[in-house]
């Protein structure tokens, strides 16, 4: 039966339908709206609990916990880490996972497939990271706190649109894109820091294991192998790989969602005809029964055979990517990121010198970088682009409230707090300082971003 009415594919008449299928199937940006202000919730939440953890008696239990070991392998192979580095290491890889999905579908359909429309995100992007950093260096110039100038960089997706959607309908959709993209070209920025600057010692042997393994990805998509398992097995060798390698693994992610497959298999054509043969198949057959129970379809194999034909051929005609990116986003909105935030958030304030760690020249340059150089960075190389005319502004979009996006994109919570954790790995009390520094002005810019847009879209209607 699914043989039979299985959609007969056909590579070469897809390709030019490709962009028209994905932007229609594509996640749509309110349900992204809805997911993201969703996990941002559930990340405030974490946060709070993590805060309230760290400066209560359950500190030593917490702290306890993160570092206890835990290891995974054999007597030949193994490896060993406390609970805290498999957070960071391992649970963020199938972050930065989903994070090269989204920037693959962005660079092919999204707000980066257009250069002249993509101009005005990546330079904004741009500007956001160069200013914070050249702000924290202006306060640490020399010694280990130098090492911290990637910190203020890094923009939190879920935290800046839980936010924007706590506006609702006020803030124009093609502003939501808008910061969308910035925070797509913030999160390609951040995965080349890691690499070039937050990578210690690099192992040779394990680098061509990686490099192998990569390769082995590329051939699976060339040979136009779909199954998701190849590529899972191949993605967590070349994580296994890049952990040995010194290069940080969760860099393994970003590689891995680059191989998986973006365009459908199918004929559309063929697709549609066939889902109609099966949908009055199915008509037919409840017709032939008499019966339209919900237990009629499990009494009738026909019907049930036809459902798994269905089911099958929308698999077929959907791309590994849009499948995984659907999957996976949930697990790493409401998980991994929760998760995370409770492992990193647990900042123990000794109040008695908060005075002196708020005026530690670290957190006083995150706080600087990410207050006034992220809104100087976006929101001046914005002016800059639309006044040489290299861009236009989005559709209902105003220059002012894309300086309110500026103000957002210094919510920098997430990822600022995981190249923290690279730069300051040896350092303790500059990372403390440094957690202190991101969680205050995170907060700050969140509230100050939040005003701004309210004021900002007041007579602007939703695009």
């Amino acid at each position: 039966m699914e043989s039979d009415n299985q959609v007969d594919c056909d590579k070469k008449s897809v390709f030019p339908f490709l962009e028209r299928t994905l932007k229609r199937t594509l996640t749509p940006i309110e349900e992204f709206l809805h997911r993201e202000s969703s996990s941002g919730i559930v990340l405030m939440i974490c946060v709070a609990a993590a805060l309230f953890i760290a400066n209560s008696r359950f500190y030593p239990a917490y702290d306890h916990f993160l570092h206890m070991k835990f290891t995974i392998g054999t007597a030949d192979f193994s490896i060993s880490h406390s609970i805290h580095h498999w957070i960071n290491d391992g649970l963020m890889a199938l972050f930065f996972f989903v994070i090269g999905l989204e920037v693959k579908r962005e660079i092919l359909i999204g707000e980066l497939s257009n250069l002249r429309q993509a101009i005005l995100p990546i330079g904004a992007a741009l500007g956001g990271m160069v200013v914070p950093a050249g702000f924290y260096l202006v306060f640490n110039q020399t010694g280990a706190a130098a090492h911290g100038w990637g910190i203020p960089m890094a923009t939190d997706i879920a935290f800046a649109v839980g936010i924007v959607a706590l506006l609702g309908s006020r803030v124009p959709h093609s502003l939501v894109a808008m910061l969308l993209a910035l925070a797509i070209v913030d999160d390609i920025g951040a995965v080349l820091v890691i690499a070039l600057f937050y990578t210690d010692t690099i192992h040779t042997g394990a680098l061509l294991y990686a490099a192998l393994c990569l390769v082995l990805l590329i051939v699976v998509n060339m040979m136009g192998i779909r199954k998701p398992l190849p590529y899972a097995v191949l993605g967590i060798l070349l994580w296994l790989a890049m952990m040995k390698s010194g290069v940080h693994a969760t860099l393994a992610g970003v590689l891995a969602a680059f191989t998986v497959p973006a365009r459908s298999s199918c004929n559309p054509d063929q697709f549609s005809s066939t889902i109609s043969y099966l949908a009055e198949d199915f008509k037919a057959q409840i017709g032939q029964s008499g019966a339209s129970s919900e237990l009629a379809v499990l009494r009738n194999s026909r019907k049930q055979g036809i459902l798994q034909s269905i089911e099958n051929n929308v698999h077929y005609m959907e791309s590994p990517l849009q499948r995984m990116e659907h999957a996976l986003h949930g697990w790493v909105s409401f998980l991994v990121i929760p998760v995370f935030a409770l492992a990193n958030a647990g900042i123990p304030i000794d109040f008695s010198r908060l005075d002196d760690i708020l005026l530690h020249p670290v957190t006083i340059g995150i706080m600087a970088g990410l207050l006034f150089g992220k809104v100087l960075g976006v929101g001046l190389c914005s002016w800059i682009i639309i006044k040489f005319r290299l861009s236009g502004l989005p559709r209902g979009v105003s220059l002012t409230q894309i300086v309110g996006i500026g103000f957002l994109a210094g919510v920098g919570f997430t990822m600022s707090i995981f190249i923290g954790s690279l730069a300051f790995a040896t350092h303790p009390e500059l990372l403390l300082n440094a957690k202190i520094g991101i969680v205050f002005a995170s907060l700050v810019a969140g509230i100050t971003g939040y005003v701004w847009l309210f004021i900002a879209t007041e007579n602007s209607p939703a695009a």
